[in-house]
């Protein structure tokens, strides 16, 4: 039986999910997340066979989120979800150690599919164009996405831009006050910004958070 996981910000959304997986005689749903914070957690709690993140999530995005479930449960294979069929989001995909990545509008059909390929210790792309990204990238033909940021203070970044205080970020990402502090610095400094307006913006462009 494949364990599974689902994590997505819209009930609708993970309603649907579970229906299509929940009608296989092979798989079962056990844990459901909305933001990738509350995903990671439950990965650490459930330990499932893959882990189905939506990629623009709260808290936390689904590509921060399979990068901690990488380190943290690397027994859980990441299968992302998204809306977006960019090649940005498909190459910090791989980056991040996802197996898989599919589209939002192909799930109906693509979905099983993938969560048994990436079960299976294979990857799954949704299309031809995503195929040969990957192999370009594993033969060493594209560099992993150029950021001046590191992950965590990426992860700083996207809190900030939901208007989280010190206090909240510090909680979320098991942080002290001080550390976040000097990481809200270390981003202002190296994206040469001045204040939390430039910073959302940045975000924005980012797609850590949606406009």
């Amino acid at each position: 039986m494949i364990r599974v996981l689902i994590a997505d910000d819209h009930g609708i959304v993970r309603s649907g999910l579970r229906m299509l997986i929940d009608r296989q005689l092979d798989m079962e749903v056990v844990a459901e997340a909305d933001d990738g914070v509350t995903a990671l957690e439950s990965t650490q709690a459930h330990r499932p066979d893959v882990a189905v993140l939506d990629v623009s999530m709260p808290r936390m995005t689904g590509l921060q989120a399979a990068r901690e479930i990488r380190s943290h449960v690397p027994g859980t294979r990441v299968l992302l979800l998204s809306m977006h069929d960019d090649e940005r989001y498909f190459l910090e995909g791989l980056a991040s150690g996802a197996s898989g990545y599919v589209l939002k509008r192909a799930a109906d059909t693509d979905l099983i599919g993938a969560v048994r390929e990436v079960a299976g210790g294979r990857t799954f792309l949704s299309s031809d164009g995503q195929r040969d990204l990957r192999d370009e990238w594993l033969e060493g033909g594209r560099a992993e996405p150029d950021d001046p940021l590191t992950p965590r203070e990426l992860e700083v970044v996207k809190l900030i831009a939901e208007a989280h205080t010190n206090r909240q970020i510090a909680e979320t990402l098991k942080l002290s006050e001080k550390t976040v502090e000097s990481h809200r610095a270390n981003v202002l400094s190296k994206l040469e910004m001045r204040d939390r307006v430039e910073l959302v913006r940045y975000a924005i462009r980012r797609g850590l958070v949606e406009p």
